[in-house]
């Protein structure tokens, strides 16, 4: 067979009987090749200082089986059976190990227990500086590696099968005495630094030490295994002093332990310090967990997933087919529900602080289609926060919960063609009271959404006769059933050429005589523009977040071009304009995200009214900035950054909207500068 890289022939002191682990896999483990000609071949992965680890092939088959070494053991160490049992436990919650196919406890068949997994294809890399692949791709590797990390730590050991795999509480006094003794029993010099290191260590232990997570005991990129061309794919542990160079780990203990001591000394490695006190804005725990559940549930569905639901729509791009849900959208929103990722904008529903959730919706807006998935995408969104705050307990049974459980849709209608939208008051649909019903009678646009077949429910905002109320007191809001007799769905808008229809397009809505009944005001006459105030906070922090999700898509694609495309005999970013583009581009989104966190953030703390300031920079501030990521973006693509064979023009169609929707940048400039004035005269006037 042709050599698998990183093995050996089988050293001697790990030799077994291959012939008996060949009959005992032919008539236990389900796939096996029983027939072709030729033995078992078996061969054995070079480094590792665990359980030596083996590479199995037959009849194109291939696998990796993984046992105890022979001889005296450290304690509680190469415990195989509990090895295997949270691998399987990882590998059905969707964490990326190789499925474990076969346990054997029975040490008759090769001299010690064993089990054996899938074989994975990928990349190992032994220098930890990974000198062969560039400076982009280094940092995409180690962020990878810390992600899978990260998700590992996020695991609840119930939902896993897990509790009672270990013994909980103290684990950090448990792991430091561990240590001590294993070091103690293995160590053949004194190393005077390991052993004030080891006391400084039993000295600091954090007070609170009751925390309960699942922990790798030996994480390091040598025992990762990366996709050949993405990031991580798979990793398995690989190989006691199994390791052909296990004598040479001495020579690494002393500056390791000498460096660590060093660091002992820093004061910020005090026991006081166990909080990340200078973080900036703090993502609570479950904020923490749901992101990296979200970004495990984007890689392993969502993106594969990208090609198909694109295909779809390019398909069905000329019939009435258009407006509805690819069936594979349809499986990912199950996926997404049954995982418990659904609902994640609400925090009444979710538990998220406005924090939390802002850092989901960027992840999420780095595929088109990805909000909806969870059940988190515009207009669903907005109007489920109004029905969800101002509704009454019957408004909500009847739309609310079936827009929560996703069984239908709903469209937002505010903006007319008749009249300039950037000042709200000049609506002229009207909404009259007549017995015990509401008359509807008007025009509306860009209601995103309707186009749907799903949507089955309208929130109208009109004007109220009033003449003595002030006229931000003269709207209302309406709930309107989709199939009420005189509402008309006239045409769908284009956006620069666009329909939109993964989202249910923007149509123009007319309203002849739509009859509601009374019951159907949302809070009472004349509070419409208390509700949008309440409903467009949260919601442009959520716009602008995505958006930088996207702006984050657009710098991916510029880098990539940019290191593969060559012009004038080098990579374009040699080229100083293109690398400054790049550059200028990071330095955008990370302003923009700073500002929206704060945003997100004040919110949280004092509420909408107290964070309007904030959330109007933030609508004007993230558009600008993400609109010039995807335009250099566009530039270094060339002619194919404006074609179908990137999504750049069209998120740069969906983002320039953004400087219109939800009020148009010159809106919210003059309420920055009547804030600004007023924040002024504040200081000027405690001076005094």
């Amino acid at each position: 067979m042709a050599a698998e890289p990183g093995t050996s022939e089988v050293r001697r002191q790990h030799r077994f009987d291959q012939g008996s682990l060949e009959r005992y896999l032919s008539s236990h483990l389900p796939g096996f090749p029983r027939q072709p000609a030729g033995a078992l071949a078996v061969r054995q992965y070079s480094l590792g200082q665990s359980n030596p680890t083996f590479y199995l092939q037959k009849g194109g088959q291939a696998y990796v089986l993984r046992k105890k070494p022979h001889g005296p053991l450290l304690p509680r160490a190469h415990k195989i059976d509990r090895e295997y049992r949270v691998q399987k436990a990882l590998f059905s919650a969707g964490f990326p190990v190789p499925e474990p196919l076969l346990y054997c406890s029975d040490v008759s068949i090769i001299g010690t227990e064993f089990y054996v997994m899938q074989h994975v294809q990928g990349r190992i890399f032994r220098d930890l500086s990974l000198p062969e692949v560039g400076p982009a791709e280094r940092s995409a590797l180690y962020i990878a590696m810390i992600e899978t990390l990260a998700l590992l730590h996020s695991f609840d050991l119930q939902s896993l099968g897990l509790q009672g795999y270990g013994r909980g509480p103290g684990y950090c006094r448990r792991q430091v005495s561990t240590w001590k003794r294993q070091y103690d029993a293995a160590a053949h010099t004194d190393i005077p630094a390991m052993n004030k290191l080891s006391e400084w260590l039993a000295n600091n232990l954090p007070p609170h030490d009751d925390e309960e997570s699942l922990i790798h005991g030996d994480f390091r990129i040598d025992n990762i295994i990366f996709h050949p061309t993405e990031g991580v794919y798979a990793r398995y542990l690989i190989g006691n002093a199994s390791a052909e160079n296990s004598h040479e780990f001495a020579k690494i203990v002393k500056p390791l332990a000498e460096r660590g001591l060093e660091l002992s000394k820093r004061s910020s490695f005090s026991s006081t310090h166990h909080s990340i006190s200078g973080e900036l804005f703090h993502q609570s725990r479950k904020g923490q967990e749901i992101l990296l559940k979200v970004k495990q549930f984007m890689k392993q569905h969502i993106y594969p997933a990208e090609k198909e639901i694109i295909k779809y729509y390019a398909e069905h791009g000329n019939t009435e087919e258009k407006w509805k849900k690819p069936p594979l959208l349809e499986r990912l929103k199950e996926m997404a529900k049954a995982e418990g990722l659904w609902n994640l904008f609400l925090p009444d529903v979710s538990g998220l602080s406005q924090l939390d959730y802002a850092l989901i919706a960027e992840e999420t807006g780095k595929c088109f289609f990805a909000p909806e998935v969870f059940n988190c995408h515009a207009p669903d969104t907005g109007n489920m926060e109004v029905l969800h705050i101002y509704g009454t307990e019957e408004q909500k049974k009847e739309w609310l919960e079936p827009l929560l459980e996703g069984k239908i849709s709903s469209c937002f209608c505010m903006t007319e063609p008749d009249v300039a939208s950037s000042d709200a008051t000049n609506m002229q649909c009207s909404i009259e009271r007549d017995g015990n019903s509401y008359v509807i009678n008007g025009k509306k646009w860009w209601s995103s959404g309707a186009g749907n077949p799903n949507c089955k429910v309208a929130i109208v905002m009109g004007k109220t006769k009033n003449s003595s109320a002030s006229r931000y007191k003269q709207h209302s809001m309406i709930i309107v059933p989709m199939d009420t007799p005189g509402l008309k769905l006239i045409r769908p808008l284009s956006v620069f050429g666009y329909l939109d229809e993964i989202h249910g397009g923007h149509f123009e809505i007319h309203f002849n005589d739509v009859r509601v009944p009374v019951s159907n005001i949302i809070l009472g006459e004349g509070r419409g523009f208390e509700i949008a105030q309440g409903r467009l906070g949260p919601g442009r922090i959520h716009h602008c977040m995505r958006s930088l999700g996207a702006a984050e898509t657009a710098l991916q694609i510029m880098c990539q071009r940019a290191a593969q495309r060559e012009t004038f005999g080098k990579k374009l970013y040699h080229h100083e304009v293109v690398s400054h583009w790049i550059a200028e581009s990071r330095l955008s989104i990370e302003q923009a995200r700073l500002l929206t966190l704060q945003a997100a953030s004040k919110i949280d703390m004092l509420g909408n009214r107290k964070a309007r300031k904030e959330v109007a920079m933030t609508k004007v501030v993230v558009p600008r900035a993400v609109l010039k990521v995807i335009d250099c973006a566009i530039q270094v693509c060339g002619g194919a950054g404006v074609s179908q064979d990137f999504p750049l023009a069209v998120m740069f169609a969906y983002i320039r909207t953004l400087r219109l929707a939800d009020g148009p940048d010159e809106v919210h400039l003059s309420t920055i500068a009547r804030w600004e004035l007023l924040d002024q005269s504040k200081k000027l006037t405690a001076k005094i």
